[in-house]
């Protein structure tokens, strides 16, 4: 016979693994530079994949388009099978519990490719359109 006590923890443990599990899902999908000069986060949208890359550090910043009342010039976007851009936004995907990939480590996820080295990051969709990103530029091909 299994007493209070048994189900007791029993419970708890269940709640404990049940928790763990919800807080893994919550964590954001991505990495960091070396540098920590860049991160990116890939998100689903829709049933459909969308990566951000942000940089930090830029030696210069593009001019803000009249349309943006945000913060410009830092943050990129690209969809799985469509065009990258730079983006309008009030937010980053800078975050310090993402890991950090080593130079010359790819990433890969959902179509997406991404490759760290010491010049810079690269990023690219199965359609081979993405973004580079370095201090001294930044591009979108």
């Amino acid at each position: 016979m299994i007493g209070p006590r048994a189900v007791i923890l029993a419970s708890t443990l269940l709640a404990l693994i049940g928790a763990a599990g919800a807080h893994a899902q919550d964590r954001p999908i991505g990495f960091l530079t070396p540098s920590k000069n860049s991160a990116c986060q890939f998100f689903a949208d829709n049933g459909q994949g969308v990566l951000r890359c942000d940089i930090v550090n830029m030696e210069a910043r593009p001019h803000r388009p009249a349309d943006c009342e945000l913060d410009y010039g830092h943050a990129f976007e690209m969809s799985a099978k469509g065009s990258a851009n730079r983006i309008c936004a009030g937010d980053t995907v800078m975050d310090p519990s993402l890991p950090v990939r080593a130079y010359g480590e790819a990433w890969q996820r959902a179509g997406f490719t991404c490759r760290s080295e010491q010049i810079g990051l690269t990023c690219f969709n199965a359609m081979r359109q993405g973004f580079s990103l370095a201090r001294a530029e930044q591009k979108v091909f």
